[in-house]
């Protein structure tokens, strides 16, 4: 029976050592689809780290050119604002001398207004003054004219006074001819009074 027994027990143990090495080379291969997978996994893992890693660098560049280009925009916006500042204070002074020089015409445009009315009155006065000037010195000239007559007429009675005339003028007892004659010399300076100019 013993042999029996060791052959059962040997039975037993190759059985379960076959059960074994059947169970261990399953195990066995179980592990090595394990480290085969995981090795797979690490792997990809590895390539979306480098994949994540360039991503990144990339981001990282596109991030200082960004920063570049937003301080450049910056720096362009305060210079944009510095010059519209200027630009400002500049129509401001120009606006504020465009006033000035506007009030300035506008004084001397008020002041050349009173000149022009002063001459136009100034004007008006000589015109009237000249008219006046002119009416008068018409009549002086027709006035002139009937003094010279008047005094012609003098001088041709003078050039034809005789020595007869002059004796009879002077003949002392009725003197008719002397009354005559200071009659002539009286309408003769009536003549010349009614050519007297008056101012």
């Amino acid at each position: 029976m013993r042999p029996r027994i060791l052959r059962f027990t040997l039975v037993l143990i190759a059985a379960s050592l076959s059960s074994l090495s059947a169970h261990a080379q399953s195990e066995t291969d179980r592990l090595r689809e394990a480290l085969r997978s995981a090795t797979a996994q690490t792997r990809q893992l590895e390539d979306q780290r480098t994949a994540l890693q360039a991503k990144l660098a990339d981001a990282e560049r596109d991030r200082t050119t960004l920063k570049a280009q937003v301080d450049a925009a910056k720096a362009e916006v305060r210079q944009v604002e510095k010059q519209h500042r200027e630009a400002v204070e500049e129509f401001n002074r120009r606006l504020a001398e465009r006033d000035e020089t506007l009030e300035k015409w506008k004084t001397a445009y008020e002041e050349a207004a009173t000149v022009a009315r002063s001459k136009d009155a100034e004007r008006a006065k000589f015109e009237g003054e000249a008219t006046a000037f002119k009416a008068s010195t018409k009549s002086c000239v027709a006035k002139n004219g009937q003094l010279v007559k008047a005094g012609r007429e003098l001088v041709q009675r003078y050039r034809a006074v005789t020595i007869g005339d002059t004796i009879v003028a002077r003949e002392p007892v009725l003197g008719l001819r002397r009354v005559e004659i200071q009659n002539q010399l009286q309408d003769a300076d009536d003549k010349f009074l009614d050519q007297k100019a008056t101012p």
